[in-house]
């Protein structure tokens, strides 16, 4: 709906107040989320509450209400009572969302630890997919908080317009760092001649920082807007408005420069293929493989379900489920093909595996050794103990004698000498 609607919605009230109150009223508005009726100066007008925004159901029983002031303006809306449904059978598309993305985030956290634990992975072109993987986890942990704000957070809406900015970079820089996946694959495969001039660096100005600069002017631009075209009471700022083509726009133009990275590769991977010995079908099949492996990491399938068809409402349920499933999976996808299926990944797992096998094996037989020494020396007879204790005794004792039998003799030795010598003083006296 838009203000045009909305006038004509209510002509017929309008042209009644004109004759009736010529001193002014309060005008039909949009403020792009319910159309407010004309009412008389200093009066209360009352709506009910909108039923969905932003594939969010909302409790339609209630009202929203607007004052009019004395001079002819509108104050604020006031969507106080406007409250969020918890989840219900009318919105399975986001129940889709949620388990695709906690799916995506778990498989590409553990692809995350694979990358930075293994040190033989770290090279440019992995370092360009953790990056891409990043950008995913942020994305789907902003749109998480995103989510739960709008049904829970009402008194929040200053956190929630920032989780909301923090939201839209996130998700431009997937489509960025898709970019950037796209760009080195064409350079390495298309023109190999030139891909030393591009380095890490440049790829991180793409991913990470023209997003940057956009979303710093799509906020400024969306900060401008009047109060009257967005919601007050809301999260303001996940509306949709004509600013968002700031955002929206470059993505729109990544994509279709995926299309042509894709196009390159496909054409140069096919002559090659044609130029080879192999059979038709094995060309054919090593084809749509290549085109299967590269179009959930350049973002084709954003491509395939950018717009909605105008149909009936239960083919757009299908429609809208259809999507929710590809795009939710999407940083799964990446992560099972770039990681958990990479013959170069499984190689270095099966390569760390095995020595932590062989250490595990000699530090149970060296313990096993020393085990099995010390146990044979506690496990010895103790009667041999005895006997060898009795041993040494019986040895130490016949030394003490012997030693014992010396000292009386050297003592019987010095008196007998000590007699001699007196008897031979006395005989000369």
């Amino acid at each position: 709906m838009s203000l045009e609607d909305c006038k004509k919605l209510y002509i017929n009230e309008t042209l009644r107040l004109m004759k009736e109150q010529p001193d002014g009223f309060c005008r039909v508005t949009f403020d792009s989320v319910l159309c407010w009726p004309p009412v008389m100066l200093d009066s209360v007008v009352i709506v009910p509450c909108f039923s969905e925004l932003n594939d969010v159901f909302y409790d339609d029983s209630q009202n929203a209400s607007r004052y009019c002031l004395a001079n002819g303006t509108w104050s604020r809306p006031n969507y106080s009572l406007c409250e969020p449904l918890v989840y219900s059978d009318g919105e399975p598309e986001v129940r889709i969302y949620l388990i695709g993305y906690f799916l995506s985030l778990i498989t590409l956290s553990v692809a995350m630890a694979i990358f930075v634990y293994f040190k033989e992975l770290h090279c440019l072109r992995n370092t360009i997919h953790k990056n891409l993987m990043w950008s995913y986890i942020l994305t789907y942990c902003c749109w998480i908080m995103t989510l739960l704000m709008l049904y829970y957070g009402s008194n929040m809406s200053v956190i929630c317009n920032f989780t909301v900015i923090l939201l839209h970079y996130f998700h431009s820089t997937t489509f960025f760092w898709m970019f950037v996946e796209g760009l080195y694959l064409y350079i390495l495969v298309v023109r190999t001649l030139t891909r030393e001039n591009f380095k890490l660096r440049v790829y991180i100005c793409i991913g990470w920082g023209l997003p940057m600069i956009i979303m710093l002017v799509w906020s400024v631009a969306k900060g401008l807007l009047p109060f009257d075209e967005v919601s007050i009471s809301l999260c303001l700022w996940f509306e949709d408005h004509a600013v968002d083509w700031i955002y929206k726009g470059p993505q729109l133009v990544v994509l279709l420069l995926n299309v042509m990275f894709l196009l390159g590769i496909m054409w140069v991977l096919i002559t090659k293929l044609r130029t080879s010995n192999s059979l038709e079908m094995q060309q054919y099949h090593k084809a749509a493989k290549a085109l299967l492996v590269l179009t959930p990491l350049l973002g084709i399938t954003y491509v395939v379900t950018i717009y909605s068809p105008g149909i009936t409402d239960e083919r757009v349920d299908v429609f809208e489920c259809a999507r929710a499933v590809l795009l939710s999976t999407q940083g799964f996808t990446v992560a099972l093909l770039y990681c958990f299926m990479n013959a170069e990944v499984q190689k270095s797992i099966r390569h760390h595996l095995e020595n932590w096998k062989t250490r595990r094996s000699l530090v149970r037989s060296k313990g096993s050794s020393a085990t099995s020494k010390t146990k044979d020396w506690w496990l010895r007879p103790r009667t041999e103990s005895m006997r060898r204790c009795t041993e040494w005794t019986l040895v130490n004792t016949d030394d003490v004698e012997t030693q014992q039998e010396e000292i009386i003799s050297v003592n019987r030795g010095k008196t007998n000498g000590e007699v001699i010598h007196m008897e031979k003083q006395r005989a000369e006296a």
